[in-house]
């Protein structure tokens, strides 16, 4: 563990397929100076700027040691907006599926904007790095009530769009092929919550 800094969240499965359980970490610096205690206008105080790492380790079936394999300091936001919610959830935001894991990052404000969305990031070891698989964004317009999702399998190229109503069942989807590109990383997403991927 790094010093000054403390585990928030932990999540154990075969990343790598190997039959060994690998360790997914959140880690969250404790550093006070990042604590904002008071500040004019609305917002969360005291208010929590301290960063995060997500680090992925895999473990050695002989050994039993832990290797660290990735230590990610973007993909997970640092928070910047007091009236803003945590986009990370320690309950819900790292979870292990199949032959990878997910990353889940939400937005909400309680003043100064009507958008929420959630934004759900699939990654599986592939070719020595952490490959995006998939990406699924839902956004709720909280004055119109107006609905759109985005969902996008990078397995096998297909998009699919939709948009509805908070006060409707039913909505519209049309789906397109992604065209052909460069594979993405978890690194190269860069920032979380402004990602906007290529269609």
């Amino acid at each position: 563990m790094p010093l000054g800094w403390t585990l928030e969240v932990q999540s154990s499965g075969d990343l790598n397929r190997d039959g060994n359980p690998d360790l997914i970490l959140v880690l969250r610096q404790n550093n006070p100076a990042n604590v904002i205690e008071d500040f004019e206008g609305l917002g969360e105080k005291p208010f929590d700027t301290n960063p995060r790492i997500l680090a992925i380790a895999f473990r050695d079936g002989l050994s039993g040691r832990f290797d660290l394999q990735l230590e990610n300091h973007t993909l997970i936001p640092g928070r910047t907006e007091p009236v803003a919610d945590d986009p990370f959830d320690k309950e819900r935001g790292i979870a292990v599926v199949r032959d990878g894991f997910q990353v889940r990052l939400n937005w909400f404000m309680i003043a100064g904007g009507w958008e929420t969305f959630n934004t759900t990031y699939t990654f599986r070891h592939r070719s020595g790095g952490f490959e995006l698989i998939g990406y699924d964004r839902k956004e709720t317009h909280r004055g119109s009530g107006d609905m759109t999702s985005l969902s996008i399998n990078y397995l096998t190229r297909k998009v699919k769009k939709a948009t509805g109503h908070i006060s409707r069942d039913a909505e519209k989807t049309r789906w397109q092929t992604l065209p052909q590109g460069p594979v993405l990383t978890l690194e190269g997403v860069g920032d979380g919550l402004s990602f906007e991927p290529a269609l």
